[in-house]
């Protein structure tokens, strides 16, 4: 039975509910840090909503609080977003030859982590009202949770807001620890990112750096390192330890 577009919707709210929820929860930190940089809840529900991506959006504010060129904020994102291309080359196989290009444009604005993992389990070709189901709770999770944070900041002590602006950097671990317990090579890298992030402060050829560079620099060497000496292997030619 071929399924309509309203049923498909449907599944897919029901399936991106407990993301939303869970978008609710962290982008709540990313307001805190939103309100640092004296953003006004309604400025960052429009980011958030416009970038649903919280590693990136980080570095975004990473680099607008060290004043960074347009050009430099701009390198920064597509540096931590870089991730998102190949989810979107690899879900693109997923979709019907067919399939219109507003389909796929509108597909495209919101490949995160978590939706990639929710389309790719599905069977057969994807419906895309399916995806634009699991979207919306996920986008407005992460926008409100955004302005919510702002607004909190803004109500909440000065001591409170300061221990909650580190919230996020718990939730990065949270992302590294797993892959890093299983992988030697994962773990070898972020040690190497924490020790090289310190030289890129302490050495005085390196300090002038902005964060948002910092970030670029680091993240194009060790990924590229690691793409070259350890690449992945293809089903049947073993794994890298």
């Amino acid at each position: 039975m071929i399924e309509t577009r309203g049923r498909a919707m449907l599944r897919g709210l029901r399936d991106g509910l407990p993301i939303g929820l869970g978008y609710l929860a962290v982008a709540f930190s990313l307001g805190i840090q939103a309100k640092n940089l004296g953003m006004t809840p309604f400025q960052g529900f429009l980011v958030s909503l416009l970038c649903n991506a919280s590693a990136g959006e980080y570095a975004g504010f990473t680099a607008i609080a060290g004043n960074a060129a347009l050009a430099e904020l701009a390198l920064v994102m597509l540096v931590a977003n870089a991730r998102y291309l190949l989810m979107s080359a690899a879900l693109s196989q997923k979709l019907r030859e067919d399939l219109p290009f507003y389909h796929r444009l509108l597909i495209a604005f919101d490949v995160t982590d978590e939706i990639f993992g929710l389309a790719v389990a599905q069977p057969g070709f994807l419906n895309p009202f399916y995806l634009y189901g699991t979207f919306i709770l996920p986008l407005a999770g992460w926008s409100s949770g955004t302005a919510l944070g702002i607004v909190m900041g803004s109500l909440l002590p000065a001591r409170v807001v300061s221990a909650l602006s580190i919230a996020l950097y718990g939730m990065f671990i949270a992302v590294i620890i797993p892959p890093a317990r299983e992988s030697r090579v994962v773990l070898g890298l972020v040690l190497l990112s924490f020790g090289l992030s310190w030289l890129c402060g302490a050495v005085p050829l390196l300090s002038g750096l902005t964060g948002s560079a910092k970030v670029i620099v680091l993240t194009l060497v060790l990924a590229g390192a690691a793409a070259v000496l350890f690449p992945v292997r293809e089903e049947g030619e073993g794994h890298v330890a």
